[in-house]
């Protein structure tokens, strides 16, 4: 029976911690200004026009 509960109690903390890092990765992801998003996606663009297309 205590097997189980200790089984339990690793389960939820596991749940737990992949919330938390979850959180975490959006946090950093919200931190960007719509500027910021918008330049990076014009950078993106200008170095695929640049490049050569595929063969």
């Amino acid at each position: 029976m205590r097997l189980w509960k200790l089984l339990g109690l690793a389960g939820l903390a596991g749940v737990a911690a992949t919330g938390v890092v979850i959180a975490r990765n959006q946090r950093q992801r919200r931190a960007y200004t719509p500027e910021e998003i918008r330049a990076r996606l014009h950078e993106r663009v200008a170095a695929l026009e640049e490049a050569p297309p595929p063969r």
